[in-house]
């Protein structure tokens, strides 16, 4: 007897329809029509669309931080998305409590580990360049190696004041160290350093944040195109990811970009307490709508919020709806109605169609939003 059986649902991906039948914490049935099942659980989705459960791979949720801090499970099953990856809010100093005190949430929590060993203690966390310490970080990993999916490098002048890329160097000194492929997130804005000296030491098994802000040591150059550098960062691999945050999205860039085809690799919100309540991130549904607004399908929108963030942090059992995959699920409807969308500068767009996301299953539970 399955623990819980999903029937009449639609998969948001494909448009088909869709029931999964889950026992423990595992996905152990899909398909279009599942026969003969004895369920303790029977739960009837009147046709709302259903996809594996939304990862977003850039939070900030560790709560006992001033600047950047949240409740992970605000961030997360309240809103739909099943697992949260924290951004380096925590380094080698504090990551084990950070561990500690998520083991008691609904929503899966994996954690970046900074790069600088007191983690956003304050803005310019980097700024001391002594704080880059490789020995207590690759310590913190092996010890939490089922928590801690990859290391965070913040790469903006008012993190780094007078470093550079200098913390980046070290982080990906530490990835060779590691085998080579161990994930680095790396977040850019405000120069010096140079968007170019950052993208030139990244390749594939990188991830660059804020891609589509709209500052001016972005992706566009003077003439509104997209520069050189960035093509190739793009061609060699790197994974670029929205990251949307209080200052990391402008419309006008991402259409830019997206009409070059310079499209995201993964959709993340950048969301922590202040840009949750007051916005302009709000949640991860709300930056999937400007996703949807600025042309991307729904199921490129659904894939960029779970196969692509898995896949950039190895997260290998999540993801897909799949017999063996975590019971990690996320059931929203596509609503018709008019919604004002803002991005970081304080542009607006309107749109009239809304993801609402209405229950998710997390590790086979199943909870009502």
């Amino acid at each position: 007897m399955l623990d819980l059986y999903l029937k009449n649902g639609i998969n948001a991906i494909n448009e088909e329809p869709i029931e999964i039948g889950i026992l423990g914490k595992k996905i152990i049935a899909v398909s279009n029509k599942l026969e003969g099942i004895q369920a303790k659980n029977t739960i009837d989705l009147e046709k709302s669309l259903v996809s594996a459960g939304w990862i977003d791979d850039h939070t900030h949720c560790y709560e006992k931080l001033t600047l950047y801090y949240d409740d992970p499970d605000e961030d997360g099953y309240k809103s739909g998305v099943t697992t949260v990856i924290d951004a380096g809010s925590t380094g080698s100093d504090n990551i084990e409590d950070f561990y500690n005190i998520t083991r008691n949430k609904v929503t899966n929590v994996f954690a970046m580990i900074n790069i600088g060993k007191t983690g956003i203690l304050a803005q310019n966390e980097l700024g001391d360049f002594s704080k880059v310490q490789s020995v207590p970080l690759k310590k913190a990993i092996c010890n939490l190696k089922d928590f801690i999916v990859g290391i965070k490098v913040r790469e903006s002048h008012s993190v780094v004041i007078n470093n550079g890329v200098k913390p980046l160097i070290v982080a990906k000194k530490i990835q060779k160290e590691l085998g080579g492929q161990f994930p680095i997130m790396t977040h850019v804005g405000a120069n010096p350093p140079e968007l170019k000296s950052v993208m030139d030491l990244l390749d594939e098994n990188d991830i660059i944040t804020h891609v589509y802000n709209g500052k001016p040591n972005g992706i566009l150059d003077k003439e509104h195109n997209i520069s050189t550098f960035a093509w190739e960062a793009y061609r060699r691999g790197v994974k670029f990811d929205v990251g949307h945050g209080t200052d990391s999205f402008n419309f006008n860039t991402f259409d830019l970009a997206y009409k070059c085809g310079l499209i995201p690799y993964s959709i993340s919100t950048d969301i922590y307490n202040r840009n949750r309540i007051n916005g302009p991130v709000f949640n991860m549904s709300t930056t999937m709508d400007k996703m949807l607004l600025c042309g991307l399908s729904l199921g490129e929108v659904v894939k960029k919020v779970t196969e692509a963030p898995a896949n950039s942090f190895n997260l290998v059992t999540k993801g897909k709806l799949k017999p063996g995959y975590d019971a990690d699920i996320t059931i929203f409807d596509l609503e018709n109605k008019e919604k004002e969308l803002i991005d970081s500068n304080n542009n607006t767009k309107k749109t009239s169609t809304v993801i609402k996301p209405k229950s998710v299953v997390v590790m086979g539970k199943y909870y009502k939003i």
